[in-house]
């Protein structure tokens, strides 16, 4: 089988990286006042020069900057959305856990304190180093979805002090600031873009629609409107922007926020969201069976499987993951599947309980394993 040439690709990655200590000791000494800004940017380029070169030295067709300047995947870019900003009088906690017990995330609460817009590009200047950068990968810009502006502001956009007096003005004006945003991307050069979306994989939870219901919102329909409003902000996109999206169930610190399979979405994700991929979180049994897939349409849509964990170090054995590729092969065809891990590395700064080998390690078996399947 040929190789891919437009993403995702056989052998893919969800985006972040692992912080090296050098740049970690630098965020802390600017957090302090002890760096200032011109001397963080310079850490973190070379940090991004050293990941990118990384990507490409085991054989990645893609390439990101690790997020590296970035504190959440999410958070630094909706605060940057016009009518968007951070209450310090209150925070949003994520409840999270792993075998070793519970642990919560915890942010700045959003407020929308004026109407939803884009004054400005939002991470055009760090897409712009990333693709001075690289050498021979395609370089990819991932941003959160505009599901998870509604999501994380734990409420309905309607509200006493709200801008907003009817809650499709807010979503009109939302999926308009991200058309705007893709607009602006693709001009800075962006040709691989990928859509970070937690809601659509919590949403299968009963747990997490329960809470959502019990803020007055119709939880058992939102992914219906989250995946509209998606596809009309990508409604007038180049044919050559490629777009992806990525599906799990929280990432922090190695541990999870929601469970359960994807069968609640997938008629409307799978069958209905109009993008070139879908990255599916799929490293442990949390995540379901592969039936839901079955949705997928026959063309050249792909399912990037991730079956190789971010949340530990143990490297997965090849031979599994062949025979999980394979057991997919039952809902969607081999050549509309490829392989990453089922999330990233380093979602939060704080990054996840591994090594940088044993990062490294886990990318080359996804490349190995990928070469050995598709050829």
């Amino acid at each position: 089988m040929p190789a891919r040439e437009t993403a995702p690709f056989r052998a893919d990655h969800v985006g972040s990286l692992l912080r090296p200590p050098a740049l970690l000791e630098a965020r802390g000494a600017h957090a302090e006042g002890r760096l200032d800004d011109a001397g963080l940017r310079a850490a973190e380029d070379e940090a991004i020069r050293d990941v990118v070169a990384m990507q490409e030295s085991v054989g990645l067709q893609a390439a990101t900057d690790g997020e590296f300047r970035r504190t959440s995947w999410h958070m630094d870019f909706l605060y940057q959305l016009d009518g968007v900003s951070s209450s310090k009088d209150s925070s949003v906690e994520v409840a999270f856990r792993n075998a070793s017990g519970d642990l919560t995330f915890a942010a700045m609460s959003l407020v929308i304190d004026q109407r939803i817009g884009l004054s400005t590009t939002i991470f055009g200047d760090a897409f712009s180093m990333l693709a001075s950068t690289v050498t021979s990968a395609v370089p990819k810009l991932t941003i959160p979805s505009p599901s998870m502006l509604h999501y994380r502001l734990g409420g309905a956009p309607v509200h006493e002090g709200s801008p907003y007096s009817d809650p499709d003005e807010f979503w009109a004006d939302l999926a308009s600031a991200y058309a705007s945003e893709v607009s602006r991307l693709y001009e800075a050069g962006v040709r691989y873009l990928q859509l970070d979306d937690t809601s659509l994989a919590y949403l299968n939870d009963p747990a997490q629609r329960e809470s959502m219901a019990a803020r007055g919102e119709d939880a058992d329909h939102m992914h219906e409107r989250y995946v509209d409003t998606i596809n009309l902000a990508l409604r007038d996109r180049p044919s050559d922007l490629r777009v992806t999206t990525h599906m799990c169930r929280g990432n922090y610190r190695s541990s999870w926020a929601a469970e359960g399979g994807y069968d609640h979405v997938a008629e409307k994700v799978f069958g209905g969201l109009e993008i070139d991929g879908f990255f599916c979180e799929y490293d442990d049994a949390r995540s379901g069976d592969f039936s839901p897939l079955r949705y997928l349409p026959q063309g050249d849509q792909q399912i990037v499987l991730g079956l190789v964990t971010t949340k530990s170090g143990e490297l997965e054995s090849a031979d599994t993951l062949k025979r999980r590729i394979e057991e997919a092969t039952k809902y969607v065809p081999l050549e509309q599947l490829c392989l990453s891990p089922q999330c990233g590395f380093s979602s939060t700064v704080e990054g996840n309980a591994l090594s940088y080998d044993q990062e490294v390690a886990k990318l080359e078996l996804v490349v190995s394993v990928a070469q050995d399947v598709w050829g």
